[in-house]
């Protein structure tokens, strides 16, 4: 079942643009790409002792090893399973290639110290100056790509106004994706007991080539003391991937519902 803020969720979206999630009911889904955020040169954020990369890499394995147990007819490929870099751009293509049918990028948050807690984006206009600031972040892994020029048409993820062609962007996908960002949020706050910043978007250039639902989760903020505790708990790593793998089954039950 449902909790009260995802059904009205489902009811919002439903309402909107209701041939979308018709369109899927008679689909499978077959292939998820699950993606550990940055990796190798590009560390990410830090905290007093840990990494970014290291976070995301072990939530993500985690993740894969839960789906592949518990829904065996589902295949997961990840777009990175050591410590590696692996520019943006090729992330988005290697679901592309394969036809995924869900895109996951796992992030970790950073920010003012007293700032706590889990928000998962999907692709859009950003509508705070805060969610301009993660999209800034988290794309900033692009100056250390050899062509980034030509990769992403001229994209300076440090000037606002490159961030003025996403107020075109038009996602077929994005009502699926709304959905399942707040299936994984609602399983943050019921499950793992955190506290929920709240599904957004933003432009991440992670998510802006997929051609499928695609969501990037920010799993808690580093620079947080207890947040950088239990992201580095093994409790809390195993707990965070739990909590992304139950929004995906619910979300697989609603898409192949009959």
């Amino acid at each position: 079942m449902f909790s009260k803020s995802v059904a009205g969720l489902l009811f919002i979206c439903l309402f909107l643009v209701s041939f979308d999630i018709k369109n899927t009911r008679s689909v499978k889904l077959k292939r998820i790409v699950i993606d550990a955020g940055h990796g190798g040169k590009d560390p990410g954020c830090n905290g007093k002792s840990s990494r970014e990369k290291d976070i995301t890499l072990a939530i993500a394995l985690q993740l894969g090893e839960l789906i592949k147990t518990n829904l065996p007819d589902v295949e997961v490929t990840f777009t990175r399973k050591d410590d590696h870099f692996v520019e943006l751009h090729d992330r988005a293509s290697i679901a592309n290639k394969i036809a995924a049918d869900l895109f996951i990028s796992i992030h970790v948050n950073a920010g003012p110290e007293q700032f706590l807690g889990t928000e998962t984006y999907c692709m859009g206009l950003h509508k705070s100056e805060s969610n301009m600031l993660v999209a800034q972040r988290e794309n900033s892994s692009i100056l250390m790509e050899a062509n980034q020029q030509s990769n992403y048409d001229g994209f300076d993820p440090n000037k606002p106004e490159s961030y003025i062609m996403f107020s075109l962007y038009q996602s077929a996908n994005l009502t699926n994706s709304m959905i399942l960002a707040g299936q994984i949020e609602e399983e943050f706050k019921t499950y793992n007991q955190r506290y929920s910043r709240g599904v957004k978007q933003a432009g991440f250039l992670v998510l802006w080539k997929t051609t499928m639902p695609s969501v990037l989760v920010e799993t808690g903020f580093l620079t947080h003391a207890e947040e950088e505790v239990y992201l580095n708990s093994e409790k809390g790593k195993m707990h965070t991937a739990y909590g992304i793998y139950s929004a995906i089954e619910d979300y697989k039950q609603m898409i192949e519902a009959e």
